[in-house]
């Protein structure tokens, strides 16, 4: 298990890996959801995948490409990479990390 805790400007969010299942909550909500249940971004999902405009199912398809790249991945590693990048490019801040059995680390 890895753990990231991202800031998003008042907002604290965090993102844990348990082998290929991503969780996700963020300071509002007490309750773990993987990507089905958070809300997503309509102008971010379109940026990151252009042909989804004009489709009504853009959520759907969103979580569905989310969810086969994140199997494709080999490790815990490798996601929590992938998701620190694709979050960065967002406005997200990683500040923490936490590898099961360790301390947190703060990161930058």
């Amino acid at each position: 298990m890895i753990g990231v805790v991202f800031s998003f400007g008042s907002e604290t969010i965090e993102v844990r890996v348990v082998d290929q299942t991503v969780l996700f909550r963020s300071s509002t909500f007490a309750q773990w959801a993987d990507i089905s249940g958070i809300r997503l971004n309509r102008e971010g999902v379109i940026k990151e995948f252009p042909e989804l405009k004009i489709r009504e199912d853009w959520r759907e398809e969103a979580i569905k490409r989310f969810k086969e790249k994140i199997k494709k991945m080999d490790s815990e590693k490798e996601i929590v990479k992938y998701i620190m990048e694709d979050l960065s490019k967002y406005g997200y801040r990683a500040m923490y990390m936490q590898k099961s059995g360790f301390r947190p680390v703060k990161l930058n």
